[in-house]
């Protein structure tokens, strides 16, 4: 199974189409016995998500993949090893687990600064003790990897792509990263749940695209196709994809998913190009 939960909801009020806030306690355990029961086995999560990994390790994840991340580096921190090593075992024990599938940075531009060398080589030796399977990435755009994968191969990589978001693949480093034997883990599918409003639902501010928005009314009109179906078939289509993460606020959202999943996709729209990063990057909404 390559879809992947994804469980930042878990833990935070999150998404620009969240109208339930954060998942209960009770519908988290739901949802993870219907993603057990549908062969799904990687969960994403991080120490910057809330209670996220509190509430996973309460509901008992040792037979699952799990995926975490370290938080940005902060600027005054004295013994990198130190701060490392403690976020990972604080985290190791929320999650109630010995070990990780992988280990995230979810800065990566840490790599860059003047204690970069010093992390990289505390998130090596977390492989090394056996507390890390994998170590990687999270980015927010296919021109960082050209940056960091000088820097170091990693593992595994995170990045945001979608039916609306392409850059990952139109740039090659989909080819590319599958080609070097990276796990590709990709997000945002939904961009938020913003590719899945109703024309009436969409927020205000995201009016000035309106020729997007009309491209994909249009295009779904067409060809008969949901919006869910659309979004989640198409990170699915790529092969080179190992995981698609996606976010559910109940068992029955991630039944619907999984129901979206089956069935064929029709070539994608043609988007009025450019398509504009302040649209693509939820990080500049506001």
């Amino acid at each position: 199974m390559r879809l992947a939960l994804g469980t930042v909801q878990f833990g935070l009020d999150y998404g620009v189409a969240n109208t339930a806030g954060q998942v209960a306690p009770d519908e988290v355990a739901s949802i993870l016995a219907l993603a057990q029961q549908m062969g799904i086995r990687t969960l994403d999560t991080a120490i910057n998500y809330g209670q996220s990994e509190s509430v996973l390790g309460q509901c008992g994840v040792s037979q699952w993949q799990v995926v975490t991340k370290l938080p940005a580096l902060p600027e005054a921190v004295g013994d990198v090893a130190d701060w490392v090593q403690t976020h990972m075992r604080q985290s190791l024990a929320r999650l109630g687990v010995a070990r990780v599938h992988a280990v995230l940075l979810h800065s990566p531009q840490d790599l860059l600064g003047t204690q970069g060398r010093a992390l990289l080589a505390e998130l090596k030796d977390l492989q090394l003790q056996g507390l890390a399977a994998k170590i990687g990435i999270s980015v927010y755009s296919p021109e960082e990897l050209e940056v960091f994968f000088g820097l170091h191969r990693f593992d595994i990589v995170q990045a945001p792509f979608s039916i609306l978001d392409q850059r990952l693949q139109t740039s090659g480093w989909v080819a590319k990263l599958h080609a070097m034997g990276v796990e590709v883990h990709t997000r945002s599918a939904f961009l938020q749940g913003l590719l899945l409003m109703k024309p009436a639902q969409r927020p205000a501010k995201f009016g000035r695209w309106q020729a997007v928005w009309q491209c994909w009314d249009d295009w779904l009109a067409a060809h008969g196709i949901t919006p869910l179906q659309a979004c989640v078939r198409y990170p699915l289509s790529l092969p080179a994809i190992n995981k698609v993460l996606i976010g559910v606020d109940s068992a029955m959202h991630l039944q619907q998913i999984a129901d979206a999943a089956e069935g064929t996709l029709p070539k994608p729209p043609d988007w009025p190009m450019p398509l504009d990063l302040e649209l693509l990057m939820p990080s500049l909404w506001n």
